[in-house]
């Protein structure tokens, strides 16, 4: 254990200090694809039923009008975030007809290209430049690469811990810098640590033949099913180069040293023409097909798999929220689904996620030179491909390290952290579930993803069977136990107000939608440090 932390974790231990462990926040969105009886992508709209995708706060959609998103609170209590979840879940199949949530986060078989639905906002500007972003979207990526669903856990640390850490560290400066410059921290160690995510809940280690679209790859075939593709010791195909590729993003490598230096290579990206983008133009046939043609559309489109975030005020840029108010909290990215779970994730996995993330926070984190991160990027990419090969070694300053020895290693580095959480909150459900881990550790075919191809070898079926089989498996569990009237009359309640707010957008429009979309782009060039 370092000195820094050792100091931290003896202070935060304090009677007076250790209730402000319990004021953590946390929250989570949730993707998930909606499919036809037959593992097919459902085409239908977003059903009305659930509100407007636009305007309602707990559910809306991701890029395609059939891959759901379901967003919870920010709450204290991650039993209370994850009852949240399953409320939602609950309120959907309610709405769903005959479709299914997708359980895991490869897609299902998809039709053509151009046969995925886009996911459609309505006509106020503002839904409208949702829309051709996501045009923009599937110029740059592909349609099939956004179908990926994944789980983003939000995570923040109570705004009453920071200035205390400051005090006691005697650092110079604002109280928001310093707050920002710690979530930036967290940040550089969740890079440093972030392949133990992966071996530990990386779930998707098969997929469709189809999603490849015949472009050349490593996989190998299914002895079960010809249309399945996997890798033997995989943990997460999600969160490999099968994903997201983009030549116009690869020198955009932000090592997140400070948060000036991460907003302005933001900044800077939007600002810049891309030769391909260019040469596609905005328009085509007099109609919007992205939203400009520089290396990124928005700073959103940035692909990483933690962001440090900030809650923007209505019209804001989520750019201008951090630069004028600092970092808020974190969003990490790079969760599968676990398709053996109704909502994709449990309490022991939130409760393991909140030392973790406790850890990086807390656990000194010296700036990240070129070459560790480069290592961070190789070591991340490593795991979710190889993760649970015997023997596997990771790079760590500069030498070799197996991989089981440097997890056992984390995991006792990480204890004291989810000690001090279970004191402060009172049980014991923090050191229980690092003590799960440290099992997976020992035992790669207790992994998530082990338990895929294990179940899918077991049944003797491909990856879309086995899909759908727990798909329509968390169905029943979900359509089993209704809301009670009164929750069920609340979500009513919410979809009917999302119709209404979007509808009087609509009414109350001003403005042609170029001059919308300039001041758009204006908004983020005109900002200074």
């Amino acid at each position: 254990m370092s000195e820094l932390l050792n100091r931290r974790l003896t202070l935060l231990g304090e009677r007076a200090n250790l209730s402000l462990l319990e004021k953590c926040l946390h929250g989570i969105e949730r993707e998930c694809l909606r499919v036809t009886p037959d593992a097919r992508l459902a085409q239908t709209p977003h059903p009305e039923a659930l509100g407007a995708a636009l305007t309602h706060e707990q559910i809306t959609t991701d890029y395609s009008e059939s891959l759901l998103e379901f967003i919870t609170p920010a709450l204290a209590d991650p039993a209370q975030m994850l009852a949240s979840l399953d409320k939602i879940h609950r309120f959907a199949y309610t709405k769903l007809g005959d479709e299914y949530l997708w359980s895991p986060s490869m897609p299902c078989a998809l039709p053509a290209e151009e046969d995925i639905p886009i996911a459609y906002y309505g006509t106020s500007n503002i839904g409208k430049l949702k829309y051709v972003y996501r045009q923009g979207l599937s110029l740059r990526y592909g349609r099939t690469m956004q179908c990926i669903a994944g789980i983003h856990y939000n995570f923040s640390l109570s705004e009453q811990l920071w200035p205390l850490l400051k005090q006691a560290e005697g650092v110079e400066g604002s109280e928001r810098d310093y707050q920002s410059a710690a979530y930036i921290a967290l940040i550089r160690n969740f890079r440093r640590y972030s392949w133990l995510l992966m071996y530990l809940f990386g779930a998707s280690p098969a997929l469709d033949t189809g999603f490849l679209r015949g472009r050349p790859h490593q996989l190998e075939q299914w002895k079960w099913d010809a249309d399945t593709l996997y890798l033997p010791y995989a943990t997460s195909l999600r969160m490999s180069d099968l994903g997201y590729q983009s030549n116009a993003q690869a020198g955009l490598t932000p090592c997140y040293n400070d948060l000036t230096s991460y907003t302005n290579s933001l900044r800077s990206a939007v600002a810049t023409p891309y030769p391909q983008y260019v040469e596609i133009g905005t328009h085509k046939d007099g109609e919007w097909v992205q939203l400009n043609t520089n290396i990124l559309q928005i700073e959103n489109e940035y692909y990483s798999n933690i962001r440090p975030k900030r809650v923007t005020y209505t019209g804001e840029r989520p750019i201008q929220a951090l630069m004028s108010r600092g970092v808020q909290y974190v969003e990490v990215r790079c969760l599968d689904i676990n398709p053996f779970l109704p909502t994709g994730i449990d309490l022991p996995q939130a409760r393991f996620l909140d030392a973790f993330l406790l850890f990086c926070a807390l656990e000194e984190s010296p700036l990240l030179r070129s070459t560790e991160c480069g290592n961070c990027t190789s070591n991340f990419l490593t795991v979710v491909k190889e993760g649970r090969r015997p023997g596997l070694e990771l790079q760590r300053d500069g030498e070799a390290v197996e991989l089981k020895v440097w997890a056992s290693e984390l995991l006792k580095k990480i204890k004291p952290l989810a000690q001090l959480l279970d004191t402060s909150l009172g049980h014991g459900e923090h050191t229980e579930a690092l003590a799960l881990q440290q099992d997976k550790v020992d035992d790669a075919s207790l992994t998530p993803s082990a338990h895929v191809l294990a179940s899918m070898s077991e049944h003797k079926e491909g990856f879309s069977r086995f899909s759908l089989r727990q798909s329509l498996a968390h169905a029943h569990y979900f359509r089993s136990e209704s809301l009670s009237v009164e929750e069920q009359a609340e979500f009513e309640a919410m979809a009917r107000t999302s119709l209404e707010q979007q509808a009087e957008l609509e009414r109350n429009e001003v403005g042609d939608f170029d001059v919308f979309v300039g001041a758009y782009q204006a908004s983020i060039l005109g900002i200074s440090n």
